[in-house]
């Protein structure tokens, strides 16, 4: 086997420049069940990963800390590794001993997770949060039990419910401060209090019950203090929240424990106050003490707490309808899609899409701080993480997104349409008729140039053909660094205006007079290929159609309609079709 290359900053780790190196990162990935070409029903696509985390061209992203990804490149077992490894073999342990009396059952169910940790030990490639994962998963198919953890969970919502309705919670909440705030408009006071109020919530959250918040209540001096300490990332928090001007966020709150869950709560309470829209985003199944996204239903404490939020069921929830619930709820609530520690390869498209969407990540515990700080890799988003150590210590950490990666929002998007529209209107007004050109721009892996060209050409030929016509070529519009999410959401707003008088599909015919102008013969790849190869231009077929029953008036032209619906949706974040998408794999 070739020599390595060192590992330096993670970083630097890419595919396609050692084939040993990328040998043993799809070995890391295969090992850890993570490999989207292997089981793309399961894991994030490259392009949903990209949703999230801030990746440069080929560089590949693990979903663990830096040490821990160098150790396990390595199959080094270090003496902290083991004792990460051991720390899952006991928590698995206990699990087992508390839930299973069946001394037989029990027996089984450690003997088959024992001989998976023990292959882990001699092979140490495999993250310790996957192997707990791979065994909990044993013991529930095993077992039966599909939640031990239930009413233990429930217990801590019920005595954390009971401390926030206590007298001194209320009385450590809402003491005044000391110190005299500074106040020139009653507009400012009344945010200064707001955010003292979620300052306090925040570190009063981490302080569920059986960690100390029953001690805290006595100790307003304490939390003042802890206040102060993390002043800096504090500020940060004030800036994004309560700025002098600016539109109100999106925030996605990622909790913790149960317990917490119920402070977390009156916090996103007190940011929906302040007009913001907040998105929960809850574990799908058992992950020890972790909220899921079914605890509500069968727990009193949290019916009351969870009073106006709109739960999404749905885990492969679309843009557009992802936004249009924004819009109507400041509250809502999904499930990550997942039963273990935050993992990016493993979350839902819903959850992708809400992180994706929203402004700011406030994200609650040590294993988001280690899993989103304790990384050189960055994220797509502003994250604020905030939680206590072992010591009890208060820690609030600030890592805001990197400056090269774009966000186009909502309003940028919509803004983007509308000033198309506009043109559209005047071009109407001046007795132009509106033509949409629907072509295949990255339905073809690796081909996104070439197609490009191939639209741009042929719409040119048109315009040069065609007197009167308005035509609109989506590939003039392209940005870098939109996604096919963001182009199908802006160009629905443009085909939905009303204006348009023909709607035009690419066919075979076009593709060939493209490459036919621009002196090519049609490569093999191109050959036979019209509209009804894109998935992007099928969801636009059905927007014509449904145009054309407002509008009769409308001209369809291109391909026969039924041809185009033998195609499935796009690929989350990409351009080309889940299908062909899989058929294309090695």
């Amino acid at each position: 086997m070739s020599k390595l290359p060192d590992i330096g900053s993670v970083l630097d780790i890419k595919y396609g420049r050692d084939a040993g190196m990328d040998a043993l990162l799809l070995h890391f990935m295969t090992e850890n069940n993570l490999e989207y070409t292997i089981d793309p029903l399961k894991n994030a696509s490259a392009e949903q990963i990209q949703f999230m985390v801030a990746l440069r061209e080929g560089t590949f992203y693990a979903p663990c800390s830096d040490w821990m990804f160098r150790k396990l490149l390595r199959s080094e077992l270090s003496l902290q590794l083991r004792e990460e490894y051991v720390l899952r073999w006991r928590i698995i342990a206990r699990l087992v001993d508390e839930f299973c009396p069946d001394r037989y059952l029990r027996r089984r169910i450690l003997t088959l997770c024992g001989y998976k940790f023990r292959k882990t030990l001699t092979a140490p490639i495999v993250i310790p949060s996957r192997l707990i994962k791979r065994m909990v998963t044993i013991f529930m198919t095993q077992s039966g039990l599909d939640d031990p953890y239930r009413e233990r969970r429930k217990a801590l919502n019920a005595g954390a419910a009971q401390m926030a309705a206590s007298p001194e919670f209320d009385r450590l909440l809402n003491l005044c401060p000391d110190s005299h705030l500074a106040c020139r408009r009653i507009s400012d006071l009344r945010s200064e209090l707001d955010f003292l109020e979620l300052q306090r919530l925040l570190v009063v959250s981490t302080l569920a019950p059986g960690f100390g918040l029953d001690r805290a209540l006595d100790s307003k001096n304490g939390m003042e203090a802890e206040i102060a300490a993390c002043q800096t990332p504090f500020e940060s928090l004030r800036h994004l929240l309560f700025p002098d001007s600016g539109p109100k966020l999106k925030i996605l709150y990622m909790p913790d424990r149960s317990g917490g869950l119920v402070f977390d709560l009156l916090v996103i309470q007190a940011l929906v106050r302040a007009g913001h829209r907040v998105v929960l985003a809850l574990k799908e199944g058992f992950y020890f003490d972790t909220p899921t996204f079914w605890d509500h239903e069968s727990d009193p404490a949290l019916a009351t707490l969870f009073t106006g939020a709109r739960f999404v069921f749905e885990d492969r929830i679309t843009k557009n309808g992802l936004l249009q619930i924004l819009r109507e709820n400041p509250f809502v609530v999904i499930s990550d899609g997942s039963r273990e520690r935050f993992n990016p390869y493993r979350v839902s498209v819903t959850f992708a899409r809400a992180w994706k969407e929203c402004d700011l990540i406030l994200a609650k515990g040590e294993r988001h701080y280690r899993r989103l700080i304790l990384t050189s890799h960055e994220y797509t988003r502003d994250i604020l993480c905030f939680f206590r150590d072992e010591g009890g210590g208060f820690h609030l950490d600030f890592k805001p997104r990197p400056e090269w990666v774009s966000k186009f929002g909502e309003g940028y998007i919509s803004a983007k349409a509308e000033s198309l529209i506009v043109q559209m209107r005047k071009a109407k007004a001046a007795g132009n008729a509106i033509m949409f050109y629907s072509a295949i721009i990255g339905s073809v892996p690796g081909q996104t140039k070439t197609a490009i060209r191939v639209v741009t050409t042929f719409v040119q030929h048109l315009r040069e053909r065609m007197e009167g016509v308005y035509i609109i070529n989506p590939a003039e519009y392209f940005e870098e660094g939109m996604d096919a999410d963001d182009l199908m959401y802006m160009w629905e707003k443009v085909q939905r205006s009303g204006l348009l008088n023909v709607w035009r599909f690419q066919s075979t015919q076009d593709i060939e007079k493209s490459f036919e102008l621009m002196g090519q013969k049609v490569p093999p790849v191109w050959t036979g290929k019209d509209a009804t190869y894109s998935t992007g231009c099928t969801k636009e077929m059905h927007i014509a159609l449904d145009m054309q029953k407002q509008q009769p008036e409308l001209q369809i032209i291109g391909p026969d309609p039924q041809k185009f619906f033998r195609r499935r949706e796009y690929g989350v974040g990409k351009f080309c079709d889940v299908a062909i998408d899989e058929c294309l794999r090695p």
